[in-house]
């Protein structure tokens, strides 16, 4: 879905513990940068290299791909596309997330206890299905750790805002040429209206409500959410409203 002038969401649909959504990688671009922030979940370079056709940028040209943080639907598709793309991609991700995505560390969120547990009730063929995907976690090198308030001058500009408390390395985006708030999951979309974070899948709530804090700083018009897609009805009032509370 186009969203800007060289700014378009990969909306697609994902089938995970027996449940099914649509999630949103964003594709920026311009003369000299194709960037891919978050990969979906494993299996679904296709379907990534599908919707970048589609929007006229093939996965040859992708230069970087931004991690907002660890989660296994946002770096599942990672190692297919660095294969797949057959060229040198620069991978972006905070510091406090590095070693989850490089596997030095587990996930925090998708460890085998946990995907057992979420297993354990579901049907044998059902378990099965969601082993093939989810049963070894996707891992990459990080080529580039980024930090709070640097601004990335490619695509019309990205400042990072660091939003941890989802994961402890949480980043959203801010576009500076549309106005857009690249999100991940600090917020979400649910029946058209903008929330905080799923409590049910954010590690320090607490601390992902004071991150929401750090978006009164910029001037949107748009954001996107991972989960939710686009939201853009004032924006800003919205999102100062989150910020305090209410």
């Amino acid at each position: 879905m186009k969203v800007a002038n060289h700014v378009e969401t990969l909306d697609l649909v994902m089938n995970m513990m027996g449940q099914q959504s649509v999630i949103h990688p964003i594709l920026l671009w311009d003369e000299d940068e194709v960037i891919l922030v978050d990969t979906g979940i494993p299996n679904q370079l296709g379907k990534i290299r599908e919707a970048m056709d589609k929007a006229g940028v093939h996965l040859h040209k992708l230069t970087k791909v931004i991690l907002t943080h660890q989660d296994i639907d946002h770096i599942g598709s990672l190692p297919e596309i660095l294969k797949a793309a057959n060229h040198k991609v620069e991978v972006l991700a905070h510091e406090e997330d590095k070693p989850y995505i490089e596997g030095e560390k587990p996930s925090l969120k998708m460890n085998p206890e946990r995907v057992a547990k979420m297993l354990e009730n579901l049907p044998e063929e059902q378990r099965q299905k969601i082993k093939a995907v989810f049963g070894t976690p996707p891992t990459a090198k990080v080529d580039r750790t980024v930090s709070d308030g640097e601004v990335l001058p490619y695509c019309g500009d990205l400042t990072v805002i660091f939003t941890p408390g989802h994961t402890p390395g949480h980043i959203s985006l801010y576009h500076h040429e549309s106005k857009t708030l690249i999100a991940g999951d600090a917020l979400v979309v649910i029946n058209g209206e903008l929330q905080g974070p799923m409590p049910q899948a954010t590690l320090d709530m607490a601390t992902a409500l004071q991150s929401l804090k750090k978006f009164k700083e910029f001037d949107v018009e748009t954001v996107i959410c991972y989960h939710g897609g686009v939201y853009n009805q004032n924006a800003n009032h919205r999102l100062g409203e989150l910020a305090d509370g209410e």
